[in-house]
């Protein structure tokens, strides 16, 4: 609207206030643990099973997600980097022993230089949020979960399951 009355009416100036609606907010469905095994277990493909895994394992956002990088995992330390996540603030994750492990095999088999998962179209590039939103949803549908919510309820399931195990709230947050 300002863009229409100051550049196509060339007003000389529009300090009209606008009200923006707000969008409706839906949480999505919270997975059980069971739920995430299903999930996972119902992907055949070994790099759509790390993807998820380290989605729901370290509570990523799936932009954060796709753009992982080889060198941001330290082992030694047992923590991943996330580079310019929400907000564009870098922050640190703690990785369990388990995905830690899960992530050297993965790493043994596909041998990445760059991006932990690259694009189907060649190692230059990361896979795309698109696409890592297809690979939950044919998993989804696979495992014959039917609740609704995205990529993303693998975040809420995380923190969920983090708080149930008696992890504290503020410790949460800073992750």
């Amino acid at each position: 609207i300002r863009f229409f009355y100051l550049h196509v009416l060339k007003w000389t100036s529009f300090d009209v206030p606008i009200t923006i609606p707000k969008k409706r907010q839906k949480i999505p469905e919270l997975l059980t643990r069971k739920e995430v095994s299903r999930l996972l277990i119902a992907c055949d493909n070994p790099k759509h099973r790390m993807l998820l895994t380290l989605c729901y394992g370290c509570g990523l956002r799936v932009s954060e997600l796709v753009k992982v990088k080889v060198t941001h995992i330290d082992g030694e330390r047992s923590l991943l980097r996330v580079e310019q996540g929400k907000g564009n603030i870098d922050r640190i994750v703690i990785i369990a022993p388990s995905l830690l492990k899960q992530l050297r095999e993965y790493w043994k088999n596909f041998r990445s230089p760059e991006w932990l998962f690259p694009s189907a179209w060649g190692w230059k590039d990361h896979i795309s949020v698109t696409a890592a939103q297809r690979i939950f949803g044919k998993a989804k549908r696979r495992s014959g979960i039917s609740k609704k919510g995205g990529i993303h309820s693998l975040r809420h399931a995380y923190e969920t399951h983090q708080l149930e195990q008696g992890l504290p709230i503020y410790h949460l947050q800073k992750m």
